[in-house]
Order: C-alpha cells, then structure tokens, then sequence
C-alpha cells in the first residue's frame, strides 16, 4: 500500500481509534508455497492496550491448514471510501473537465504472529472479551468451558491472537489539494449525501483542522 506524507495518520491515535471502530476486516495467510493465499473475512477485536487483535473461526475452517505452515499474517480493514469525480478536483484555474477522478478511503494494515487458541478456558475468555466489544450493553451470557449455555458449543471453533507486529495506515482525503479545492470537495460530498459521503467528508474536514 502506498502511503504518501499526506495521507499517513496524524499519529497513532488517530488510526487506533479509527480501528476501534471498524471492527470488520480481511485475515490473508500465506499458506504452503504453491498454493494462493487464503483470504477470510471475520469480525475482530483489537486491544490497543495489548497491541494485539482476537478472533475465532469454524474448526473446518482450510485457514488453519495455512496458519501451521506461517502464521505471519496480515489484517486488512479498509472503510470510508467514496469516489470522487474529476470535476470537484479540477485545479481553480483550469477547465473542470480536466481534473482527475480519485478515490478517497481510511485503511489499516496489521501485521501479525498468529497464535492458535485450543483451551476450552482460554476460547471462553477469548469470546467474552469479543463479545465485551461488540456488545458491551450485555444481553447474552458469559462463554465458560464446561457450562451452558455455550460450553458444549467450544469444541466447533479455534481461537485466534493475532499479536500485532507491525502498522501500516492511510487516510487519504485530498490532503495535498489546495483549501479551494478542499471545499469544493466538501460541498460535493455533502451535496451527493451517498453510502460513504458523510464520514468521508468529516475524515476531509477534520484532517485539516476545521
């Protein structure tokens, strides 16, 4: 992923907070040599504090095969993307027709040592702490080896700690075009006020301090 100077985040805590929120994402595993790589989508928590993400998967799931041949794998969350028409990029003095259409969107890349979760106790610890995320106004009863209502059910599933080993993020959001531009930008999204729009133009808006 090519990140230039003004689409890297802020700081860390700008795309922390942002995958704390996006919580949906892409596993690829690398598997055996001679086979494509496995791409799984899953929903995930991640733990800043332990700078590590948790998650499980069927026990049928072909992924395990791959993770015992590498477990040295990437996370993929990619949201708020839109696209952007020429026009509203066209330089203030230049014809419209002549600016270049582009995409906007907020990615973040983890790199990770997978760690395989088989003990009953630790897969019961491991789903209450996804659970906690997901639905922290409670509503469902605590996972615990050995106990109803979802001990039986521990058996058909593997836990996954993906230990996060490295960082890749981009917010890219016009952070190069002039504030002319810039406005015309957010006047065109709010404008079209389509699937994306929104949360496109407050990543634009806020990423240069208005």
């Amino acid at each position: 992923m090519l990140i230039h100077p003004w689409d890297a985040p802020h700081d860390d805590a700008e795309w922390q907070h942002w995958l704390a929120e996006h919580d949906f994402g892409q596993l690829a595993v690398s598997g055996p040599p001679g086979e494509p790589p496995h791409v799984q989508p899953l929903h995930f928590a991640y733990d800043a504090g332990r700078a590590e993400v948790v998650t499980h998967l069927a026990r049928p799931n072909p992924l395990w095969h791959a993770l015992e041949a590498n477990p040295d794998v990437l996370l993929s969350v990619v949201d708020d993307y839109v696209y952007v028409p020429g026009p509203w990029q066209a330089a203030p003095d230049g014809p419209p027709e002549h600016g270049v259409p582009t995409s906007f969107y907020a990615a973040v890349q983890l790199r990770c040592r997978a760690h395989v979760v088989d003990d009953p106790d630790e897969k019961a610890d491991l789903l209450n702490r996804q659970v906690g995320h997901f639905q922290p106004e409670g509503g469902s009863a605590r996972a615990a080896a050995g106990e109803a209502p979802y001990g039986r059910m521990l058996s058909g599933i593997r836990g996954l700690r993906l230990e996060v080993t490295g960082v890749r993020a981009k917010f890219k959001y016009a952070g190069h075009r002039t504030e002319e531009v810039q406005d015309r930008i957010a006047a065109g999204l709010a404008h079209r006020s389509g699937p994306g729009d929104a949360a496109a133009r407050e990543h634009l808006l806020r990423r240069r301090g208005t």
